[in-house]
């Protein structure tokens, strides 16, 4: 048996010991490695005097259980069955940026999909949130993924009911590339209502979990695998939330580890905005479509477009034709000795923009004065504005 094979082994073995996320068992994979670990735990070890320290007696006692119920071979035929393979740290296909996470770096990671996991990593976002959202959640979320996927950047989530479905499904629908980090084994449809969504996320994209094959979910690895999902991307997007949702763990461990951190903002009466919004006091930025998620995770000159009002045509004017036109009284004509000393210059200046202003079907002329034509007196009217010398 090779060295590599003997590490693969070893960490499969030991993500049926260790609880996704346990620093203690990173210390001990830090001092010792994995395949000396292993051995420690195992039966053999047991049987000897050294032992793993900083764990009391029973617990060592349930880790020691674990490891020798452990069947490596079995676990890594089972996922090669399925389609999918097992990855350690020091592999080609491991995300560097999961070393961030210190001693509370995955294992390994067992995964389902043909895609390379690190290049994908290399561009991705998490978009994650509420599981009882709202539609205008749902639609934010399914518009953000798609947006995010047709610029070829690949969005990650969890599966879960609500803001995640709706991630995944937004991702899937632009033939975009997602891929869904599980708190189970990556062979298990969990939740059973999004078995066919899982399904097909790993048919065509990635499928992401620290656990072994066959193992089933509890509340406290839905908490430890945010971290991962964290870790994994460029940076977070919560999408609805709130105040005790665990979308907020993500959020604020991302931020731990440097990564973007982004809001939607909702309505404030929402409950379900609250968290996000005490994020965006702070602790992240506000965007509300892919542009500006990307302009932040991107790389130089991927920037969003300028936000602006429409343009008016009086937007476009000379700023002395600008003061002239405000200068004229509506409902009524005003000469051009009046105008001048309306805006505070002379008059001939006055008649050159008037007659500019005339070519360009802002005002008429009546005789001895000037009116706004109709279009122009209209739009003053609908727009609440009061024109010196107005009634």
């Amino acid at each position: 048996m090779s060295a590599g094979r003997e590490e693969l082994l070893a960490r499969a073995a030991l993500t049926r010991v260790l609880e996704p996320g346990e620093e203690l068992g990173g210390r001990w994979l830090r001092r010792w490695g994995a395949v000396r670990l292993i051995r420690m735990l195992s039966a053999e070890g047991a049987a000897g005097t050294e032992a793993p320290d900083g764990a009391g007696a029973e617990r060592l006692a349930g880790y020691r259980k674990r490891a020798v119920a452990a069947d490596p071979e079995r676990d890594l035929a089972q996922i090669a069955e399925a389609g999918g393979r097992f990855v350690v740290p020091g592999s080609p296909e491991w995300p560097g940026q999961l070393d961030d996470l210190g001693d509370a770096r995955p294992v390994g990671l067992w995964l389902c999909g043909s895609p390379h996991l690190r290049i994908w990593a290399l561009r991705s976002v998490a978009v994650v949130g509420a599981r009882a959202c709202t539609p205008y959640g749902a639609h934010m979320a399914q518009t953000l993924a798609a947006g995010l996927a047709e610029r070829g950047w690949v969005v990650v989530s969890g599966a879960a009911y609500g803001i995640d479905g709706a991630a995944h499904r937004g991702a899937l629908a632009a033939g975009g590339a997602t891929a869904a980090v599980l708190a189970c084994g990556v062979d298990v449809r969990y939740p059973r209502g999004h078995a066919g969504l899982i399904g097909r996320i790993g048919r065509q994209g990635l499928l992401i979990g620290e656990l072994p094959p066959g193992s089933h979910p509890t509340p406290s690895r839905f908490v430890l695998r945010n971290r991962v999902i964290a870790a994994l991307t460029r940076g977070t997007v919560v999408v609805e939330a709130a105040y005790r949702s665990g979308s907020l763990v993500t959020a604020r461990r991302a931020r731990e580890l440097g990564r973007f951190v982004m809001g939607v903002p909702g309505p404030a009466t929402s409950g379900l905005s609250a968290g996000v919004h005490e994020l965006l006091r702070g602790e992240a930025e506000l965007v509300t479509d892919a542009a500006e998620v990307v302009e932040l995770v991107g790389g130089i000159g991927e920037l969003a477009p300028v936000r602006r009002g429409p343009v008016l045509a009086r937007d476009l004017l000379d700023p002395a034709a600008r003061r002239v036109l405000e200068a004229l009284p509506a409902g009524r004509t005003a000469t051009a000795a009046e105008l001048a000393l309306a805006v505070g210059t002379g008059t001939d200046e006055v008649i050159g923009r008037l007659y500019e202003l005339h070519s360009l079907g802002f005002v008429e002329r009546q005789g001895d004065g000037w009116k706004l034509t109709a279009r122009t007196d209209g739009a003053a009217t609908e727009t609440g504005v009061t024109r010196r010398g107005g009634r």
